[in-house]
């Protein structure tokens, strides 16, 4: 299995609210993240980089994940650890109050991944079938879709696009959205922020996730999405899994 992570600042913003990673731990078991800050002058970046490192944090110390339902329980729990922590952060220094991050956070090992998420990072998969989100947006133009108010077309150009309904740190209770799946030689995970979502459409990502080594096809969209003005910053995370199953893999 390999992975790859890439953020940058774009071409407007000063700073990069964006924060993430794939990181492997001593039981060799990987988790790869990637969270957009939102705030205050530099809350953003607090909130992203504080749920980053408490999960890396947490994950070189975390006991063999063995099994489907212990991954859940553990990016669930973690979540809800870190929700407190970023929330309880942002009551306690003015600088930082309302701040929050979305997270997308995803478990991989030899024969499942699971993907937990809040806010309106997402998370796509390119299998057999092809290329496709399996996260929902955690916002109000993705729920004007879903009940049908508005068309996926309108929800691309509409003024309230950027308006999440959840993230993480924002509010003292939080809901996470977790799911798992099996694993296929070959499959990849791309995990990503708006910054690059809003520049490059569904299909175009599909295109580069599939045609292209997983480093290249990263740096390659990074530059598209800043070539397209680049409003935003823009972090993302691939993942090529090539471990064929074995018995007693876990």
């Amino acid at each position: 299995m390999k992975g790859y992570f890439l953020t940058d600042q774009g071409q407007v913003r000063t700073h990069n609210e964006d924060a993430g990673g794939v990181y492997i731990n001593s039981n060799e078991q990987l988790l790869v993240v990637v969270a957009d800050g939102m705030g205050g002058h530099l809350a953003g970046d607090v909130a992203s980089h504080m749920a980053t490192s408490l999960l890396q944090s947490s994950w070189d110390e975390a006991p063999l994940i063995n099994g489907s339902e212990l991954a859940e329980q553990w990016l669930r729990e973690r979540l809800i650890e870190i929700n407190q922590k970023v929330y309880q952060h942002s009551l306690e220094n003015d600088s930082c109050k309302g701040m929050g991050t979305t997270v997308v956070a995803a478990i991989c090992t030899k024969d499942y991944f699971t993907v937990a998420h809040i806010g309106d990072s997402r998370c796509y998969l390119n299998n057999s079938y092809g290329f496709k989100q399996i996260t929902e947006d955690h916002s109000l133009v993705n729920e004007l879709v879903r009940s049908g108010q508005i068309t996926k077309e309108d929800a691309e150009h509409h003024p309230r696009k950027n308006v999440l309904l959840k993230a993480l740190g924002t509010e003292e209770e939080i809901r996470i959205d977790i799911k798992t799946l099996s694993w296929d030689p070959n499959d990849r995970l791309l995990l990503c922020s708006d910054g690059l979502t809003n520049k490059i459409s569904d299909e175009e990502l599909g295109e580069f996730v599939t045609s292209q080594d997983i480093k290249q096809a990263a740096e390659n969209l990074v530059q598209l999405a800043n070539d397209r003005g680049g409003e935003d910053n823009i972090s993302l995370a691939l993942i090529h899994y090539d471990h064929p199953k074995e018995e007693g893999d876990s």
